[in-house]
């Protein structure tokens, strides 16, 4: 279960991210101000951190300056208000991960969390096999017994969800929610059709899927 520090001095939005992160199968670990923050990503090594940019105590930036100069290479998304004076080039440059404007929906923050930890993975600089296929994760090339199989943006960013999380029971929601992230809408069927997209150019047999699986009730389970 991989872990997330949430550094926030607003009590309702705390709580808020911690429910939306269980549901989703994270652990929330929470601090209210920076110091307190600070301390517990340099014990913790979170999979990620969540950093308000105004703090009591110290301040967002300079918990990425300090983390990134303790050689600490957990990703971080700056969470920052809408009138607050951003440099959003800085923040890169300091060794934030991504940032996000408050307000946000938690699905928005969902997806960028997703996005971050993707990005961050050991895998997304490897070359995962499955069946007949490789999978260049860094240069997002497929290939079937060798040959390279054109895939679509979406079809290509379902695969890699289903690479992260093998042998998973994964809700059409869940996967909506990942996969498509906070500035789409599609229905359920869109994940039906760009399954059937992956069965007839990934597996041996379509009509017979081996990787691909219907879980009844549920949606999908990709077993390797």
């Amino acid at each position: 279960m991989q872990t997330i520090l949430v550094i926030d001095d607003d009590e309702a939005l705390r709580e808020t991210i911690g429910v939306m992160l269980e549901q989703e199968g994270f652990r929330a670990v929470f601090a209210a101000d920076g110091r307190d923050g600070l301390e517990k990503l340099l014990l913790l090594k979170p999979d990620l951190a969540l950093v308000d940019l105004r703090l009591p105590g110290m301040n967002g930036m300079e918990i990425c300056k300090q983390v990134r100069a303790a050689q600490i290479e957990t990703p971080i998304i700056v969470l920052s208000a809408v009138g607050d004076e951003v440099d959003k080039v800085l923040l890169l440059e300091i060794g934030a991960d991504d940032y996000i404007v408050k307000p946000f929906g938690t699905r928005e923050l969902l997806a960028r969390i997703r996005a971050v930890l993707r990005r961050s993975s050991p895998d997304a600089r490897k070359v995962i096999r499955f069946g007949e296929v490789a999978v260049d994760l860094e240069r997002r090339v497929v290939l079937r017994k060798g040959e390279p199989v054109k895939l679509t943006p979406a079809e290509y960013n379902l695969l890699v969800y289903f690479l992260h999380n093998p042998d998973r029971p994964l809700t059409r929601d869940m996967i909506l929610n990942s996969v498509w992230g906070y500035d789409a809408f599609p229905n359920t069927r869109t994940v039906d059709a760009h399954v059937v997209k992956l069965r007839q150019k990934l597996e041996p047999d379509a009509s017979a899927p081996r990787h691909f699986l219907t879980v009844h009730g549920v949606g999908y389970r990709f077993l390797p």
